[in-house]
């Protein structure tokens, strides 16, 4: 074997974030002393095509929120804002101006983009698939799902409304991306739903572990920093085709629990992938403010909460 032929092995750390133990390990470290038990089944639902792509009506689901500029900041570089949460499953027409936001949930701040909407809602990409007669027809809404740290609530009250707003919409099958951790479980939750209510789904998802251990139908991953799990910033090229190889599982899987990886890559240094929640890279002083962050972050959320309830 000359030199030139020799296999060049990638580094190590170009391998999927383990973002269920780099949670746990990282709220241990902040002084939370039970680990969240994150979600995990054996049996998955299933739900082959029932009809071709171009005579089906695809609805989109996201974990984003229309923006609201009387909740404070949501926008490029704007830190974790609880103020902007969600409770209640949502629905908006395609049509109107998609202004959604994802400064609510816990995203990569640090390497994520926040400016281009097509990275974690790919409503453009589904409409030029439209155009091409890929689909028969883009439902007239798309959906938000809260980001629901209650695995009960999300399948007891958040899927069923889902379900509801895509019956009367006469959905057929859905792609469903999320952005932080929590809402990769919370959209695999409702993937396993909707499958066995017979609609069948497709995650776009950053977070490939949390997606696999809960059990999904069918899985594109996208090794990008969470909250760009659908392209590349500002690439129409990378929109297309992943939301194409999306369109293909779809048609194509063979049973559940079938995962696909995008080709495409984030950047040439897979460096990026030790900065989420790790705390080997914070100075003692840097974790004090992230505890003290977190508590009030915490209970704003938890404010907000029971005013949605009482509502």
């Amino acid at each position: 074997m000359t030199k030139n032929s020799e296999l060049l092995f990638a580094p190590e750390l170009d391998q999927p974030v383990r973002y269920i133990e780099r949670t746990r390990n990282y709220y241990l470290g902040l002084g939370y002393e039970t680990p969240y038990v994150w979600a995990h089944y054996l049996d998955v639902p299933f739900a082959p095509l029932q009809k071709p792509l171009n005579q089906s009506t695809l609805g989109l689901v996201t974990t984003a929120v229309p923006f609201d500029a009387s909740k404070g900041p949501q926008g490029s570089g704007a830190a974790y804002n609880a103020a902007a949460k969600f409770y209640d499953p949502y629905s908006r027409s395609i049509d109107e101006d998609a202004d959604l936001r994802i400064a609510h949930v816990g995203i990569d701040r640090r390497n994520a983009n926040m400016q281009d909407g097509n990275c974690w809602f790919p409503l453009d990409a589904a409409k030029r698939a439209l155009a091409r007669g890929r689909i028969q027809s883009l439902s007239k809404n798309f959906y938000g799902l809260p980001t629901n740290r209650s695995q009960r609530h999300t399948l007891e009250i958040d899927a069923p409304l889902i379900l509801s707003k895509m019956r009367a919409d006469q959905v057929d099958l859905a792609v469903l991306i999320p952005n932080c951790p929590i809402c990769h479980q919370s959209q695999s939750l409702l993937a396993r739903y909707l499958e066995a209510a017979g609609i069948s789904t497709v995650i776009m998802g950053a977070a490939k572990d949390i997606v696999e251990y809960c059990g999904v139908p069918r899985l594109v991953f996208s090794d990008f920093p969470l909250g760009n799990a659908a392209a590349l910033p500002n690439n129409i090229e990378s929109q297309d085709s992943n939301f194409e190889l999306a369109l293909r599982l779809l048609e194509g899987a063979p049973g559940p629990r079938t995962t696909v990886q995008s080709p495409l890559v984030w950047a040439s240094d897979p460096a990026w992938k030790l900065d989420y929640s790790n705390l080997e890279r914070l100075s003692a002083e840097e974790i004090t403010r992230l505890r003290d962050e977190a508590e009030k972050a915490r209970i704003t959320a938890r404010d907000i909460r029971v005013k949605s309830v009482g509502a």
